[in-house]
């Protein structure tokens, strides 16, 4: 089995709502840094331009959202996977100002939901068919490593 959360690495200790409140707005001055000629073009070849890297943090938090929610009102509910490379199709066809605009009012939604969760439902059941048993808890601390792993790519692009 693979490890619950493929994003701990990139945990930095600050709490985790620290991490899930403040990543729309540094997305949003790091798109502002790098400006939208930038944005639109991928660094390498076969890697995702920064605005399709924002179309892919919208995506997953359409995914987290729902995975909050099951785990919440069905336990021991067994989550579904993605195929991010298929997900992300249309990707070039999307603005990053769009993309950031929908990340950012899901992840304010999931805010309140994850506020109104914790403490008391961080160990509500759930599993992941990839990854395993897994807790409510354990969903937070991987949007946050999520968070961190893609703020890290788009830091790198802004800084070059």
């Amino acid at each position: 089995m693979s490890e619950l959360n493929p994003y701990d690495k990139f945990l930095d200790g600050r709490p985790l709502d620290t991490i899930l409140t403040t990543t729309p707005a540094t997305v949003a001055g790091l798109l502002e840094k790098m400006g939208a000629s930038k944005a639109a073009t991928s660094p390498a070849t076969g890697k995702w331009s920064p605005a399709q890297i924002v179309c892919h943090l919208a995506d997953c938090e359409i995914a987290f959202s729902f995975r909050l929610r099951q785990t919440l009102a069905e336990p021991g509910h067994v989550l579904q996977p993605f195929d991010q490379d298929k997900w992300a199709a249309p990707y070039a066809s999307f603005s990053a100002s769009d993309a950031l605009a929908t990340f950012t009012a899901i992840r304010n939604w999931n805010l309140l939901l994850i506020a109104w969760a914790l403490p008391d439902h961080a160990n509500d059941p759930v599993t992941h068919p990839e990854r395993g048993a897994m807790k409510f808890q354990t969903i937070v601390e991987t949007m946050a490593g999520h968070d961190l792993n893609h703020l890290a790519q788009l830091e790198k692009i802004a800084a070059a």
